[in-house]
């Protein structure tokens, strides 16, 4: 029984330690937001205060900056969510020796250095004349964010059972009923969680983003400018709201899948 408790103890304090680790930082930066002092700090305490709030509504270069941050995302979604689907069925169908190959093909973007990404995307494009913006940005952010969505695709797939298709096909269906009426529906959470990921992982790209994104700025870049000029508790202010609608968001999500499953469990 001791050994059994001081195993029980062990569990709860890395659980404590787990989410201190997570979740302090963030304490840490919503707290700033409130401190009178002018920088992201809360040692020392110079009094309480919403003045942050209001800087971080003036500050027009921010929010301009959080909507190309949000335009790249969307336009990197509905880039990168298609290709990683097509990639994973794609990968699916082939049963040659090429496969582990064209795996660790399209794989290789995810082991390649941001920078090296978007240096090399600038110097393409630019030879056909495209130079660094926001479109460049989209492009140079899904050659890799699309493997995050094939992974988590093919993931799905391997669980997928081929002889409902073939049913189907057999019954009458054309294979894009097939794909839209069986497939599809089956696919459609990693499809949805593949693009949350994708909108993410582009919201908070940096090291890519700051080779192709020309004269327009991004969050990140906008922050990063911001550290070397002087950093305000204005962007704790705006960190602070970004976790209270990603909060607000899941819960929402969280309620109604609780809702939905309560329904189904009344219909059996």
């Amino acid at each position: 029984m001791s050994s059994q408790r001081l195993l029980g103890w062990g569990l709860r304090f890395y659980v404590v330690v787990f989410f201190g680790y997570l979740f302090l930082p963030l304490a840490i930066m919503a707290a700033a937001t409130f401190n009178d002092s002018r920088f992201p700090t809360v040692t020392p305490w110079d009094g309480t205060t919403l003045r942050w709030f209001g800087e971080l509504a003036e500050d027009g270069a921010m929010w301009q900056a959080l909507a190309n941050s949000a335009i790249v995302a969307i336009g990197v979604l509905l880039l990168a969510v298609p290709i990683g689907i097509a990639t994973a069925l794609f990968l699916n169908t082939v049963s040659s020796r090429a496969k582990p190959f064209l795996y660790a093909l399209i794989l290789s973007p995810l082991l390649t250095p941001g920078v090296i990404i978007g240096i090399s995307t600038l110097i393409f494009w630019r030879q056909w004349g495209v130079g660094g913006g926001i479109f460049l940005t989209v492009v140079g952010q899904a050659t890799f964010i699309a493997a995050y969505v094939m992974l988590m695709v093919t993931a799905r797939l391997q669980r997928f059972d081929r002889t409902l298709e073939r049913a189907a096909l057999d019954l009458g269906a054309t294979p894009w009923q097939a794909f839209r009426r069986i497939l599809l529906p089956f696919l459609r959470p990693a499809i949805l969680s593949a693009g949350v990921i994708a909108f993410l992982q582009s919201f908070e790209n940096y090291n890519t983003t700051l080779f192709v994104v020309g004269y327009d700025t991004t969050l990140t870049v906008y922050i990063a400018s911001k550290v070397r000029t002087g950093l305000t508790p204005a962007v704790n202010a705006l960190g602070l709201i970004l976790i209270l609608v990603t909060v607000l968001l899941a819960a929402t999500y969280e309620f109604k899948r609780r809702r939905e499953a309560a329904r189904l469990v009344k219909g059996v």
